[in-house]
């Protein structure tokens, strides 16, 4: 055993330390972010202050390092000033007490429940509520959460947490080993799609010897466990509120959440606002900062830098590209450039053929709409240079993974309109039709008709459905009632957290972002397997090259673009971790 135990004064300082864990910067303009390098790394690396940073590489971390405390200097996901693993530290005082932030959501969340979605409006939320068993810096190093400490097997097939002391829920239940286990027994494994995706058939049991110990076993060797338990990927839930519900999904507890976070629930407003009042009794000396949290629905994003500007909101989670260079100029405006946050990170926006469809049985025509979407269209017009075209199913940020030896489908007009005669859709007119169902929300309609206007020129008529979240989900991923979708898929930094739930057969029915192609190949399965429980970085990225060639040729889903975020808050408010769902844990504002 690698015994990491983190002592009180060390992790006490990792709370100071983690004052500010803000993942933007003051550039006005973000850069596409440069790919991660390649190999494991070994301890968390902070990136410097200076607003010309390149991205923080998202290389393949070690899994069993050490908790580290936090450093001083602020460590950067993207090009990015001002940003820190967890926090930031203030120079001379601590930070000032008090105040409200008001966050911009773009929908309404719908429910309070992380741990039957990877949704992002339900975790920006929630993320504030409740707690993993750790959280990770913005190199994707484990930090301690609910876990002050933990140990490893030297083969990877054990992990022990140790929980921290003195945690309680939100009504005054302690917390213990007992509701870790709930958490994951009979909920991530069954609704969450990447914890399903990628432990169901690899994880054999959990021990709770004691209150304060969970043992993970494992009947294989599984490198990328502590950057799948943070906040978004596994956040952990009162058994003593869930134990004997009828259904977990439909629960009545989902709209009063009991967690461990520092903030608590104090009302709710359905599609107008959430207001999250401080947790005093929160576990974490001295945090949070904030006397409460509000956040605002507001769907329209041009609403939302309006408010912005304007003081009405503190912060937002995205800034269209067309607007970031006037933001950038603005000095009451601070920009972040990040990859990850509530829901996931390095994010590929993805078109699902519903596998069920006659149409899509002929590969010819899944290849024919490939090459008739102008993809870098979409990266100039919706997202205004903010990313890059997708080559496949792993995001190149993800270096030891990736791969471009794969199957390409450049902009070609003539190409999608020979495939399409070959496959019997006589030219002239309209060959056939297919709905497209997008969310209502964000820059998705702006995909769609960019992409209906494409598909136009080569014969194919779409019809645009957009839906709200509530109606979108069951549609797609329980009734299977579309032809095709658009949904961002977004991972960690590993593939097997979340590139494989998109594809392995076992995940395929009504779970939310899950297999929605309903695509199933038994190669795929064995490969996502292998590479999940392979130690050596450098076979396990052979193993992904080999599953990008397959999904490439085979094309179950057409992979957009890559996806780079801009947020944007005021520039009174410090300490946001824009990056991880704590995000207001340490933010406060300045005098």
């Amino acid at each position: 055993m690698r015994r990491l135990r983190l002592i009180g004064a060390i992790l006490a300082l990792a709370l100071l330390a983690a004052s500010c864990g803000d993942d933007g910067s003051d550039e006005p303009v973000s850069q596409p972010a440069e790919p991660a390098a390649e190999g494991p790394s070994a301890e968390p690396e902070t990136a410097a202050e200076e607003p010309a940073e390149e991205p923080a590489p998202a290389a393949e971390p070690e899994p069993a390092a050490e908790p580290e405390t936090a450093a001083e200097e602020p460590a950067d996901e993207e090009p990015a000033a001002e940003s820190e693993p967890a926090a930031e530290e203030p120079a001379a005082e601590d930070p000032r007490r008090g105040g409200t932030l008001v966050i911009a959501l773009s929908d309404d969340p719908g429910h309070f429940n992380p741990g039957i979605t990877t949704g992002f409006n339900v975790h920006a939320v929630t993320g504030s509520i409740f707690n993993g068993l750790v959280e990770l810096d913005d190199n994707a190093n484990p930090h301690p959460d609910l876990a002050e400490s933990w140990d490893v097997s030297d083969d990877s097939t054990q992990y022990t947490f140790h929980l921290a002391q003195g945690v309680r829920w939100h009504d005054g239940e302690p917390l213990t080993s007992a509701d870790v286990k709930f958490t994951f027994e009979n909920v991530l494994l069954d609704y969450h799609s990447r914890t399903r995706g990628g432990l169901s058939g690899i994880l054999e049991s959990i021990d709770t010897p004691d209150a304060t110990t969970v043992v993970f076993n494992f009947t294989q060797p599984y490198a990328a466990l502590l950057q799948r338990l943070n906040s978004t990927e596994a956040p952990i839930l009162p058994k003593h509120i869930y134990e004997g519900v009828d259904d977990v999904q439909t629960a009545d507890a989902n709209l009063t959440p009991v967690g461990t976070g520092p903030f608590k629930l104090e009302s709710y407003d359905i599609d107008n606002e959430i207001t999250l009042v401080r947790n005093d009794d929160y576990f974490k000396a001295g945090l949070p900062y904030l006397d409460r949290v509000v956040m605002r629905v507001i769907p329209d994003q041009n609403t939302q830098v309006l408010a912005l500007e304007e003081g009405e909101v503190d912060y937002i989670w995205r800034v269209p590209g067309g607007d970031i260079e006037r933001l950038g100029s603005d000095d009451s405006i601070t920009l972040h450039n990040i990859n990850s946050g509530p829901g996931g990170g390095f994010c590929i926006p993805t078109l699902t053929f519903n596998s069920d469809r006659e149409v899509f049985s002929d590969l010819r025509v899944r290849q024919a709409i490939a090459h008739a979407v102008n993809r870098d269209q979409l990266v100039a017009q919706v997202l205004f240079g903010q990313g890059r075209v997708a080559t496949g199913p792993i995001n190149s940020q993800m270096a030891f993974a990736y791969s471009d030896d794969v199957t390409s489908y450049p902009y070609d007009v003539d190409r999608a309109t020979a495939l399409l005669d070959e496959a019997g859709y006589a030219s002239g007119g309209t060959r056939f039709s297919i709905d497209l169902l997008v969310f209502s929300f964000g820059v998705f309609p702006k995909y769609a008709e960019v992409m209906r206007q494409n598909l136009a020129e080569v014969g194919i008529d779409v019809v645009v459905t957009p839906l709200d979240r509530s109606a979108f989900i069951p549609r797609v991923f329980g009734e299977r009632d579309f032809d095709t979708n658009i949904i961002s898929y977004c991972n960690n930094t590993d593939p097997s957290i979340g590139v494989a739930r998109m594809y392995i057969s076992s995940n395929i029915g009504d779970i939310p972002f899950s297999n929605g192609a309903a695509y199933i190949n038994p190669a795929i399965d064995v490969l996502f397997d292998e590479a999940a429980s392979t130690p050596d970085v450098a076979r396990r990225g052979e193993l992904y090259a080999e599953i990008q060639r397959i999904l490439t040729a085979e094309l179950p889903y057409l992979w957009l673009v890559e996806t780079q975020f801009t947020a944007g808050s005021g520039a009174n408010v410090q300490g946001l971790q824009a990056n991880s769902g704590h995000v207001a844990e340490t933010a406060y504002f300045e005098e």
